[in-house]
């Protein structure tokens, strides 16, 4: 498990964040942007946490894997 949680540069879709915490947990980006998706779906506070996810959480920087 990594020590920090970054966004993700090679698994974006559009920010990165979804596979940035699977990447973190280090579970496949799909089950994470399935219950993304669930998440949006059952109220739409998902489209708002998606966006403040997408500010708080840092890009991992260059040359880190």
């Amino acid at each position: 498990m990594n020590d920090r949680l970054y966004k993700s540069n090679q698994n974006k879709i559009i920010d990165g964040v979804c596979a940035g915490i699977a990447e973190y947990f280090g579970i496949d980006p799909t089950l994470i942007r399935l219950g993304w998706v669930l998440f949006c779906a059952m109220g739409g506070s998902g489209f708002l946490a998606y966006i403040i996810a997408a500010i708080i959480i840092p890009r991992r920087p260059e040359g880190e894997i």
